[in-house]
C-alpha cells in the first residue's frame, strides 16, 4: 500500500513539475511574441541603421579632409569624434533590433563627399545632414505609434533628444562661421573654441 502511494505521489510530483515547466514556457513564448518587431518596424529600423552608418562615414570623410588643411586640429578632432558618435548610434540600433527578436542587417554604404571648398561649406553640409537624420528619426517615431510599438517608441526618445542637441550644435557652429566670414584670425579662434563649445552644448 505504501509502495503504491509513494509511486502515485512520485507521478503526481512529476506531473506538477511538467505543468510548471509548460506554464513557464508558454509565458516566455507569449512575452517573446509580444516583444517581437513588426516587419514594417524592423524595416524602418534597419533603414535607420544604414542612415547612422552613413552619417559616420560622412563625418569620417570630413575629418580626413580637414586633417590635411592647415591649422584646424580641433576641427579635425570634432569631426572624428562626431563620426565615432554616429557609429555608436548605429550599434545601439543594431543591438535593439536583435534584442527584440528582429534581425539587424548591416548595410552597404555609399562613398561620401571627400572634399569641400572650405570649412564653412563642410559645416553647412553637417547641419543639412543632421536635419535629414532628425526627419528620419521623427518618421520612425511615427511608425512606432502606428504599429502600437510602445517599447520602440520609448527607445527612440533617446534619439529624439540627441538630435535636438546635434542640430543646436551644428547651428551654433554655422552661426559662428557666418560671423567670421573670410577672416583667417577668426577661423583660428573658431578652431580654438570648437571643442569647448561642443562639450558645453552636449552638457546643456
Amino acid at each position: 500500500m505504501n509502495c503504491i502511494f509513494l509511486r502515485y505521489f512520485t507521478i503526481l510530483e512529476f506531473l506538477q513539475i511538467k505543468f510548471r515547466q509548460s506554464a513557464f514556457y508558454l509565458r516566455t513564448l507569449k512575452s517573446k511574441l509580444i516583444s517581437m518587431l513588426s516587419k514594417k518596424m524592423q524595416a524602418a529600423l534597419n533603414e535607420q541603421i544604414k542612415i547612422e552608418g552613413q552619417s559616420s562615414q560622412v563625418y569620417l570623410a570630413m575629418a580626413s579632409w580637414a586633417e590635411i588643411q592647415p591649422g584646424i586640429d580641433n576641427v579635425v578632432a570634432f569631426f572624428y569624434r562626431h563620426s565615432d558618435e554616429e557609429r555608436m548610434h548605429m550599434l545601439k540600433l543594431i543591438h535593439f533590433v536583435n534584442d527584440r527578436g528582429g534581425f539587424a542587417m548591416i548595410p552597404a554604404l555609399e562613398q561620401p563627399t571627400l572634399t569641400y571648398p572650405s570649412i564653412k561649406h563642410a559645416f553647412e553640409e553637417l547641419l543639412k545632414h543632421e536635419q535629414f537624420v532628425s526627419e528620419s528619426i521623427n518618421k520612425l517615431v511615427d511608425i512606432a505609434l502606428q504599429e502600437k510599438d510602445y517599447a520602440t517608441h520609448n527607445f527612440l526618445q533617446w534619439y529624439v533628444a540627441e538630435q535636438i542637441e546635434e542640430e543646436a550644435l551644428a547651428r551654433t557652429m554655422n552661426d559662428k562661421l557666418e560671423l567670421i566670414g573670410d577672416d583667417k584670425s577668426g577661423l583660428y579662434m573658431f578652431d580654438r573654441d570648437i571643442l569647448m563649445v561642443s562639450v558645453q552644448e552636449e552638457g546643456a
